[in-house]
């Protein structure tokens, strides 16, 4: 499994030095998946390969390049070394680092795993605090103020063309994203506009 973050960056690399890696190792290569994603990002497809394919028991290990690459956060990272653990499947780092939760040594790496991923939530969540009150403290009002409706003000001009073409709202909605609700909205006020 290959990932980069950005368009511009080419997986290519990894993909060789994981294939030369595979045959200095004796694993077999049933697939070789690569995907253009933010580490932070939720829905990575290729990944979501894998794990279907873990889950069905059709391969038995997933090599990557280093586990920045397989995780988004040491949180995301347990959860899933979790789920393939229980499907007898282990990640292999080219580093060296094998994760195998029925050892000893995987079950120790994911009790730090875990206390890292609970410092990281930790800290986080006080980050996130300190900067809301240090807002509220200068007077800032927080979260959406009464009136602001930037998705549906910039989406206006495309309902109301839709509209105007005929288009159901209910159609209109699911072709933009939005809900039927949102739809009725923008027409409402459009409709109040020209009186």
């Amino acid at each position: 499994y290959a990932r980069v973050s950005t368009s511009d960056q080419s997986c290519e690399r990894q993909i060789s030095d994981l294939t030369s890696f595979a045959k200095r190792g004796g694993y077999e290569i049933i697939d070789v998946f690569k995907e253009t994603a933010s580490g932070s990002s939720v829905s990575r497809a290729a990944r979501n390969q894998i794990m279907d394919l873990a889950q069905a028991r059709q391969l038995d290990v997933v090599l990557v390049t280093e586990l920045s690459r397989w995780g988004r956060s040491t949180q995301d990272l347990l959860e899933t070394l979790n789920k393939l653990a229980g499907w007898k499947v282990s990640v292999v780092a080219m580093s060296g680092m094998t994760f195998e939760l029925e050892t000893p040594h995987g079950r120790m790496m994911a009790t730090m795993l875990a206390g890292i991923a609970q410092f990281e939530r930790d800290l986080i969540s006080e980050r996130v605090k300190s900067g809301l009150a240090a807002a509220r403290a200068r007077g800032k009002k927080l979260g959406r103020q009464p009136g602001q409706r930037p998705k549906s003000d910039k989406l206006a001009p495309k309902v109301i063309a839709a509209s105007e073409e005929g288009r159901s709202y209910r159609w209109i909605a699911r072709e933009l994203g939005i809900s039927k609700n949102t739809v009725l909205d923008i027409m409402k006020r459009s409709r109040e506009k020209s009186l």
